[in-house]
């Protein structure tokens, strides 16, 4: 049997330009990395897949999310999680290959993009993951009741996150889906001075008793645009091993907690669904829709063949 990660039945990627439902997507060979493909929707750099080593995570949030991961539970102990966002499914692939057993579920709005995935780097139970085409809050409502240790967010349009993905009605649906001790955790980008990593926290803050940022420090110091990420549980988070592990590691970070994170937060008022001129959320639904990993071959509504 194939380890997961592995895209048994897929075909080889193909370099170039492919139009997508949501615009264009490219695929570019790594030229110093045999195996290494770099994921561009609509001009920016989504993932990067490594179809020779799954566990090979060059983009530094991405780092910052294993690390987390890991000092909640360590490998390879697998995990119940689904991912907000696909593109190229670098990091389920991830944890497919280091948690083998882990039940991933992730949701795409693209459909086209999918397809693409699928057919470039394979996407199914023998991967260790299922893809379904899906709006990310609308799929997430269809996840039941504290089923999954982790949700994570990788979702953008452009080089922001989706709106009606940061509201705090948003989150109390998160927290519903998380089981005890469940983490969300949410990548996001920006500029200084941080608005949107300001308002995520304290949005967060609204739903889970323990809330933590984490950035480059330079990012955090307002001197560039970069990556920020958010995490939030019920549970306590282990800050003082997530601040050992990301101080020391290849892609350095720094952690903001408690007094800490009230003075980043400051002056930000929580995020609403009203003041974003969103409709009311959908009501979660109950079918027998939770992430599974019992690998199939047969396609299903949410999963192509690989071939």
């Amino acid at each position: 049997m194939p380890r997961p990660g592995a895209r048994r039945g897929a075909a080889e990627p193909v370099e170039g330009e492919a139009l997508i439902t949501t615009g264009s997507a490219r695929l570019e060979r790594d030229p110093d990395a045999e195996g290494g493909w770099f994921v561009h929707v609509n001009g920016v750099p989504s993932s990067y897949v490594d179809v020779a080593d799954p566990t090979n995570l060059v983009f530094e949030y991405q780092q910052w999310t294993a690390a987390v991961l890991d000092a909640l539970s360590d490998p390879p102990h697998p995990l119940r999680a689904v991912h907000l966002g696909g593109a190229g499914c670098a990091f389920p692939r991830y944890l497919a290959a280091t948690r083998p057993g882990s039940r991933q579920l992730v949701l795409e709005v693209d459909e086209r993009l999918a397809d693409l995935v699928r057919r470039s780097f394979g996407a199914s139970g023998p991967a260790g993951f299922r893809l379904r085409v899906a709006d990310a809050r609308e799929g997430l409502a269809r996840v039941p009741d504290g089923t999954q240790d982790a949700v994570v967010r990788d979702a953008f349009t452009g080089d922001r996150v989706p709106a009606h993905l940061v509201s705090v009605e948003f989150l109390r649906d998160v927290d519903r889906v998380l089981a005890p001790g469940g983490v969300w955790i949410a990548n996001l980008a920006d500029r200084p001075p941080l608005p949107h990593s300001r308002a995520e926290a304290v949005t967060a803050r609204a739903v889970f008793a323990h809330v933590a940022v984490l950035a480059e420090p330079s990012v955090l110091r307002g001197r560039r645009y970069g990556n920020t990420l958010l995490l939030a549980s019920q549970a306590p988070l282990p800050v003082d091993r997530l601040v050992r592990v990301l101080s020391g590691g290849a892609a350095p970070a720094r952690l903001l907690a408690g007094e800490d994170l009230d003075r980043f937060a400051a002056g930000s008022t929580v995020v609403t669904d009203a003041a974003l001129g969103l409709d009311p959320p959908p009501a979660p639904q109950h079918p027998a829709d939770e992430p599974t990993d019992e690998p199939t071959d047969e396609p299903t509504d949410e999963q192509e063949p690989d071939s």
